[in-house]
């Protein structure tokens, strides 16, 4: 959870480990190219970390957040991924649409979510202004790309253990 109470690369990484099979897919849009990028390389370098081989990590790059959920969409389309992750930055701005970007891509993510049998990662920073999101790009709040990666692990894994009924989840 994103929050000035909590740094954003801190996580538990024992028993975190991507499978030598696992293939995932990352958007990142190019609109706060500084922000979004930074947000890249974390994600990048933590999958790798948790043994991700980097041939199996598929990279499509959008123009804005607006088509972050298209672009996974495409991605799901032509690529056999295990989970994708949608990365951007949509700074609070004069008018409201800042609200319209973030709401209709946290809704374009969930629909992707609820139709797809593959995670769907929401990365999508929504600060108020560039010092925010500087924060959670690699600054004092750490770095939201780092994550983004640590969920998508996750979700593919939960999906493998329950998969092979190693693990029920109250059904």
């Amino acid at each position: 959870m994103a929050s000035k109470l909590k740094n954003l690369s801190t996580y538990n990484a024992k028993n975190l480990k991507v499978k030598d099979d696992t293939i995932i897919g990352i958007i990142v849009s190019d609109w706060n190219e500084k922000i979004t990028h930074s947000l890249f390389d974390a994600c990048q370098e933590t999958l790798l970390k948790h043994g991700l081989k980097e041939e199996n990590l598929h990279t499509i790059q959008v123009p804005g957040a607006f088509e972050l959920p298209k672009g996974a969409k495409i991605l799901m389309k032509n690529e056999n991924v295990d989970a994708v992750i949608c990365l951007g930055c949509v700074i609070t701005g004069e008018t409201k649409h800042d609200q319209y970007i973030s709401q209709a891509v946290a809704n374009g993510i969930m629909n992707l979510n609820v139709v797809s049998s593959k995670p769907v990662i929401f990365g999508l920073l929504t600060p108020n202004d560039e010092q925010q999101a500087k924060d959670r790009a690699g600054g004092k709040h750490g770095n939201k790309g780092v994550e983004a990666a640590v969920t998508a692990i996750h979700m593919v894994n939960l999906k493998d253990q329950i998969s092979k009924g190693e693990r029920k989840i109250g059904f």
